[in-house]
């Protein structure tokens, strides 16, 4: 009982604090700074781990793609090497596993910044001259992760891709020409505007819990660490169970 209530009390301070960081800025020009900010930090400074990640996983997806349909009962083209590395860099990991590894890249760089200011007053220095502290450190993190994650969407699909081209040009498992004809195969458009959806849902998750528990942590430096722990363990949860329903709600 103590748990579901606490967890009720928890929902409502996130919604609450969400409220108060989507006021109207008082000096556009401050929040202009800031988001150029938090985009190279939250979203340039994650490319080299996303487009490394994505590559060797695509090559890894069509290798085992490829091994799946040579011991099929009955026999696949080696096109839909291509075909089947595409959609499941589409539909899953370039949204799903891509933000879960992000929500502890990012989501414990922004719970231990926030929360760092919390534990040594400088939130309180900021309320106390006026300034509307969730407003002005959570806002541009919101909107430089729903600007900046579509990008880091596209450049793993790409580099998914270019991964399992490589491998089959480098083994010789199937021909290059095979794979770029599955990727030619028709696809669902709609597949698409499904995984952009999810990335910005997730973006959004990514960038409010960890500054929910940063802002609310109390104690010293020991907290702050345990704070961004769990930060990035109910972050990756959220966008688990999100990716459940939006899947059901989306695609079915």
């Amino acid at each position: 009982m103590y748990f579901i209530l606490s967890f009720l009390e928890a929902i409502g301070k996130y919604f609450m604090l969400l409220g108060d960081s989507f006021k109207m800025p008082k000096n556009f020009r401050v929040y202009h700074r800031l988001i150029m900010r938090e985009l190279h930090d939250l979203g340039y400074n994650s490319l080299g781990l996303v487009a490394f990640l994505s590559l060797f996983m695509g090559a890894v997806l069509a290798i085992q793609m490829y091994q799946n349909f040579k011991g099929a009962a009955f026999p696949i083209p080696d096109a839909y090497v291509g075909y089947a590395t595409k959609v499941v860099l589409v539909l899953e990991f370039s949204s799903t596993i891509i933000c879960i590894i992000l929500a502890g890249k990012v989501g414990s760089f922004i719970a231990s910044s926030i929360g760092t200011m919390r534990v040594t007053e400088q939130i309180d220095a900021l309320e106390v001259m006026g300034v509307n502290a969730p407003n002005f450190l959570i806002l541009p993190k919101i909107i430089a992760s729903l600007l900046f994650y579509p990008v880091l969407l596209m450049v793993s699909i790409i580099t998914g891709v270019l991964g399992g081209y490589l491998v089959g040009a480098a083994t010789g498992q199937w021909s290059t020409i095979d794979f770029v004809e599955g990727l030619q195969m028709e696809f669902n458009p709609w597949f698409y505007t499904y995984t952009f959806i999810k990335m910005e849902v997730f973006a959004f998750v990514i960038a409010t819990i960890p500054a929910y528990f940063g802002f609310f942590v109390e104690g010293g430096s020991l907290e702050v660490g345990r704070a961004s722990t769990t930060a990035v363990v109910w972050t990756c949860v959220t966008v688990i169970v999100l990716n459940l329903i939006l899947t059901q709600l989306l695609l079915v």
